[in-house]
């Protein structure tokens, strides 16, 4: 495996480090301060006039020089940039918290992760918005829940399925990345998006992340599924593929045996009636294999900005892509400042992984996926040293979500493992779906092997960065995560939060309570999934756990859990063994009702009309429908046959 390599490039004082992250959490002061250059001088004229010392040849070199700081405009922008640091961040997909050996796994080999928490903060309880990958990663980017922007389920699905719907991230939310780009950096994403692509028009890209803040994009529109690999059985919507594929083929049956029927003379039907009936079969089989027969070229495509580069992609090439594109990326904007949101394709099924990692780790394909994920981010954090820019780069590492138990090939599994916390992806209550790695690296600014155990959210990262880049949050919604630079710091002991609510779709499973001065974590669950088999831990045989409906348990009285004493939610306390059990709940009953004020109705995302295939919305390399290109060496597309 590589490893990191350890520090070539030049390395500023530690001491000056320090001074400029204790800047950075005071931007407004940082920019007074550089706004402040010429009129200091001006002050130290007029200071040395009333002493009556400064000989004229002092004030003509103090008044050349105010002039060249007036004319060449470089004072503050100089200043402001000094205290601005490049932004990495980087987001595995459905990779298990215990996956990793910084959180106890001692079977994988994750060196260049388990390094980075070494040299920087690790957090023990950092926990996604939602369990499932698009709603999870629009609260990432937007610092708020997912429902408020209308992408969380209303009416089954919980994600987008299409390449090709109109849902998505509405151009009304205000990304990180717009802020960022507004305060002078330039904004990249390389890898997977899920926040849908158009409105209306194949070519509107309402949803498409250069609306959405971002100047550069590489990757993947959509998400790796299991369609995306032939040799994989199907899985976007593969119950109702099944069920229309039946019902096809039963009407199919019923139609040759009325023509056959009327061939033999046993039954009287004029031939019309039997071509209409063939039409009408014709037309919905049509109607839904135009989409479902075709699931890997119109969703595993791959974008350069606002052009298709390769569709269908090939997927044995996609990491090294990811990684040229990274490295080029970071190269290119060395002289910074830049924010790089590395979005992995990594570990989510079908696990594509090279030759190069497959069959070497212990758990069978998937760890040789979680392996090769570490050997990519050792690169690009080898590509951020190569450049200098190590002590100049705030880092952080995490995943959308808990890993995807249900995931299994016969007896291989193929989702990650979540350690001792109970449940997996699509649980928005257990703590598997919902805990994630969180790791954050700066050196000489956040203290190398600190531990924090405080709770905290992805959706903190928004308000992180915002404040990292000297920027202000906006004040005209409601934004759930709050700045996490003083707790990094160490500034602040506790975390901002004190109450943190889990959903489940649309649908509140559990709320936690972080009553500070004791220290304790309540959790509180009014809704579970009901495990199958009954035991599990998991709900095999379906893709994920539901959310509501049948296969969920509604608790009344509810559920209670002290996470300080039982972090795996094995022992739901009782009136009899816990004094506070009634207090507790009527506490954290209390912040719920204040909390659902705090809602509003707004377009679902999710709804049906959103979800359909649409094909005139369709991202196509080529003439629809016949789309198809892949990739030359040089990264630009190549239409079959030239």
């Amino acid at each position: 495996m590589t490893q990191m390599k350890e520090g070539r490039a030049h390395t500023p004082d530690p001491a000056a480090e320090r001074a400029e992250a204790l800047a950075l959490a005071e931007p407004r002061r940082g920019v007074r301060r550089a706004r402040s250059c010429a009129l200091g001088q001006r002050s130290t004229m007029r200071a040395a006039a009333r002493r009556g010392r400064a000989a004229p040849a002092a004030r003509d070199s103090l008044l050349v020089l105010l002039f060249l700081c007036l004319l060449l405009k470089t004072c503050e922008p100089k200043t402001a940039n000094a205290f601005r640091p490049n932004i990495l961040l980087i987001m595995a997909d459905d990779l298990g918290i215990g996956d990793l050996g910084c959180y106890g796994n001692n079977t994988l080999r994750t060196p260049n992760i388990d390094q980075l928490a070494e040299e920087g903060v690790r957090l023990t309880q950092h926990l996604a918005a939602a369990p499932l990958c698009t709603p999870s990663r629009a609260a990432f980017l937007t610092g708020r829940h997912s429902f408020r922007s209308g992408m969380e389920a209303s009416n089954g699905y919980r994600a987008l399925q299409w390449n090709a719907g109109s849902g998505g991230l509405p151009e009304n939310e205000t990304t990180f990345a717009r802020i960022l780009q507004q305060r002078g950096y330039a904004t990249g994403l390389i890898g997977k998006w899920h926040q849908g692509v158009n409105c209306a028009s194949r070519g509107d890209h309402c949803h498409h992340p250069l609306n959405h803040g971002f100047d550069y994009f590489y990757g993947m529109p959509f998400t790796l599924t299991n369609d995306c690999d032939p040799g994989r059985p199907p899985e976007v919507d593969a119950a109702l593929r099944a069920q229309l594929w039946g019902y096809t083929q039963f009407l199919a049956l019923g139609i040759l045996t009325v023509a056959a029927g009327k061939t033999c003379g046993f039954i009287s039907v004029s031939g019309r009636v039997v071509t209409g009936m063939a039409c009408v079969l014709f037309l919905f089989f049509i109607s839904w294999y135009s989409s479902f027969g075709f699931v890997r070229r119109w969703n595993c495509v791959l974008m350069r900005n606002h052009d298709v580069t390769e569709q269908p992609m090939v997927l044995e090439k996609t990491a090294s892509l990811m990684l040229k594109e990274a490295v080029s990326y970071i190269e290119r904007h060395k002289h910074g400042p830049f924010l790089l949101f590395l979005s992995l394709l990594h570990v989510h099924i079908p696990l594509v992984t090279t030759s190069a990692f497959v069959g070497k780790s212990q758990h069978g394909l998937y760890g040789d996926n979680v392996e090769e994920m570490d050997w990519l981010i050792g690169k690009i954090l080898n590509a951020i040293e190569d450049n200098g820019l190590k002590n100049s780069t705030f880092t952080y590492f995490t995943s959308d979500h808990g890993g995807h138990l249900e995931a299994r090939d016969g007896h291989s599994q193929l989702g990650g493992w979540n350690g001792i916390y109970k449940g997996g992806k699509g649980m928005g209550g257990w703590e598997g779906g919902i805990r994630v790695p969180g790791i954050f690296h700066w050196p000489g600014v956040l203290p190398a092997g600190r531990v924090i155990g405080e709770p905290t959210s992805l959706m903190d990262v928004f308000p992180t960065v915002v404040q990292l880049a000297g920027g202000e949050v906006p004040q005209d919604r409601v934004i759930d995560g709050h700045s996490l630079v003083p707790l990094l710091q160490g500034a602040e002991a506790r975390s901002a939060h004190e109450f943190l609510f889990h959903y489940c779709g649309q649908h509140l499973h559990a709320a936690r309570w972080h009553q500070r001065d004791s220290g304790s974590v309540w959790k509180v669950h009014y809704t579970t999934p009901q495990f199958h088999p009954e035991g599990a831990g998991a709900c095999y045989g379906r893709g994920v756990c539901p959310c509501s409906g049948e296969g969920v348990t509604h608790h009344r009285p509810p559920l209670l859990f002290d996470l300080s004493r039982d972090p795996s939610e094995a022992r739901p306390l009782t009136p009899d063994s816990e004094p506070l059990y009634h207090a507790v709940i009527a506490r954290v009953g209390a912040a719920v009702s204040e909390h659902r004020h705090t809602l509003s109705p707004v377009p679902q995302q999710f709804s049906t009309s959103n979800i359909l295939w649409k094909p005139w919305l369709q991202p196509c390399c080529g003439h629809f429908p016949f789309c198809s290109c892949h990739e030359d060496g040089d990264g630009t597309p190549r239409m079959p046959g030239l």
